[in-house]
């Protein structure tokens, strides 16, 4: 009968291998398992994100694209006077044009079309809020525009038109950057007073706007809006020109970042700039 060979024990440090060896691939198994939950989480938090940028692009299009078409019907049928009822009407027309990109803003939850009313919240938030508007957010409202420029360009020529300096570089960025302080008082004033939705507070940030823009439409165009004007310039070829980079961008932007500072004077604290369309 043949003897049956036993097999030798594990001796103490064959033991210890086998527990290191175990220990290693659970924690190896955790590291993994905390990847996955840190990488899902990531990809949640960043959804509000890029939904915020997709709505200021398609903001900042519809904005530009159905202003040039606004324009080219209004120049068909009206003409290019400016008598007191052509005047009266265009503001009639404009005013509930402002309150729709209003509600548009809050039915997109916070698409905007301009450069200006997000850098006056991105001044008094967070400094992750600042990059993310000054490098995600103004870039997607540009590009917008451009598209939006484009669009218009192809689909009726006639509406080509974009902000016009009639002065020169001084008296254009002293205008621009006073029409938009103006206008982030009056709007900040009315958030300061109705700080929920309100339609009257809409209303009466709609019209100033409009009554800015027919003062300054004779020097610059009145634009307040550095995107808008990036996309017309571009599309004429000189959005590297001095005047465009002083008058339509540096001037509206320190007359934003001015008028914040100042409400936050005023008001002892800050506000919460969000949907200030």
């Amino acid at each position: 009968m043949a003897m049956m060979q036993l097999l030798p024990l594990p001796t103490d440090a064959a033991r210890r291998n086998a527990m290191r060896r175990s220990r290693y691939w659970r924690r190896l198994k955790n590291e993994e398992a905390n990847e996955k939950k840190r990488l899902n989480e990531l990809t949640v938090s960043m959804i509000p994100q890029l939904r915020l940028i997709s709505s200021d692009f398609f903001v900042s299009f519809f904005w530009v694209w159905s202003g040039s078409l606004l324009r080219c019907l209004a120049f068909r049928f009206l003409g290019p006077g400016n008598s007191p009822a052509i005047l009266v009407l265009k503001v009639s027309v404009a005013v509930p044009y402002l309150v729709f990109f209003a509600w548009l803003g809050r039915a997109t939850k916070g698409g905007s079309y301009n450069p200006l009313i997000v850098l006056c919240y991105a001044v008094s938030g967070s400094f992750e809020d600042f990059l993310f508007s000054i490098l995600a957010r103004i870039p997607a409202q540009v590009f917008g525009s451009v598209v939006g420029v484009f669009l218009a360009n192809s689909t009726f020529p006639g509406a080509f038109h974009g902000p016009t300096l009639n002065v020169d570089i001084n008296q254009g960025t002293l205008t621009e950057g006073f029409l938009t302080f103006i206008i982030v008082i009056v709007v900040l004033s009315l958030k300061k007073k109705n700080p929920g939705s309100s339609a009257r507070r809409v209303w009466i940030s709609s019209i100033s706007k409009v009554i800015l823009h027919l003062l300054g439409s004779d020097i610059t165009g009145g634009i307040m809006n550095p995107a808008t004007a990036f996309g017309w310039a571009y599309a004429q070829g000189n959005h590297v020109s001095k005047e465009h980079i002083f008058v339509y961008w540096l001037a509206p932007m320190e007359g934003a970042v001015v008028g914040v500072w100042t409400c936050d004077i005023f008001f002892k604290h800050k506000i919460v700039y969000k949907n200030l369309n």
